[in-house]
């Protein structure tokens, strides 16, 4: 069973790009719109996970005033964090999690946020999706995050065959063009979100029918 090759990668992209020039940004998209400072975009990323884009809009806005450096997030008690955060999803583990970053940034980096996946994850809260993201958004490096969405999405148009994000990043890793790394993802949460949803997508006048393989199709 082939996967799609560099120019059907390329008309993908040009397709959902086309279609979704109006729709609205996924929440990284538009906190970086906002900042592109690496560490607003970690804490907004951390905030994100498994809670709905307006839950997460209102805690940054709350957050990152009072936590703009690592050393201001270190003056918050615990407490205070959960107060600023709540209600996205998760919150007393994600205020843990944010109460230990400034100390384990500065035991393990010196106090400077590390620009590569491998070193973004060794800090408390942080897995491959959240630091995909911050090397993406946040250094402007290539990068690939994998989500719910992209997994589900890439595997249906054929663009890869695999069984979890992790292997669908490696497998994009190896096939995408570094060009399309970085939009990649918020082109497909958009998407996913909108259109190609996991029960019930809406197929009518889909831009990417042709590559689809739902309801039974092979590439």
């Amino acid at each position: 069973m082939r996967l799609r090759t560099p120019q059907e990668l390329d008309a993908i992209h040009d397709a959902l790009a086309a279609d979704l020039a109006g729709a609205e940004a996924p929440i990284m998209d538009l906190v970086a719109a906002q900042t592109r400072d690496p560490w607003c975009v970690l804490l907004g990323t951390i905030l994100s996970a498994r809670t709905k884009d307006q839950v997460t809009a209102q805690a940054v806005r709350r957050l990152l005033p009072a936590a703009p450096t690592p050393q201001a997030l270190a003056r918050l008690s615990l407490e205070d964090i959960e107060r600023l955060i709540f209600p996205v999803g998760f919150y007393h583990a994600k205020a843990r999690h944010l109460a230990a970053l400034p100390a384990a940034l500065e035991e393990r980096f010196g106090g400077t946020l590390p620009d590569t996946v491998e070193a973004l994850c060794q800090l408390p809260g942080v897995g491959r999706k959240t630091a995909n993201l911050v090397v993406a958004i946040g250094f402007g490096k290539p990068a690939i995050c994998v989500d719910t969405h992209v997994h589900r999405i890439n595997n249906r148009l054929g663009i890869v065959r695999t069984k979890t994000p992790l292997e669908t990043e490696m497998a994009l890793r190896r096939r995408l063009p570094r060009h399309l790394w970085i939009p990649w993802n918020s082109l497909f949460v958009t998407f996913g979100q909108t259109r190609c949803k996991p029960v019930g997508p809406h197929c009518d006048g889909c831009p990417v029918a042709r590559f689809c393989l739902g309801k039974g199709k092979k590439p």
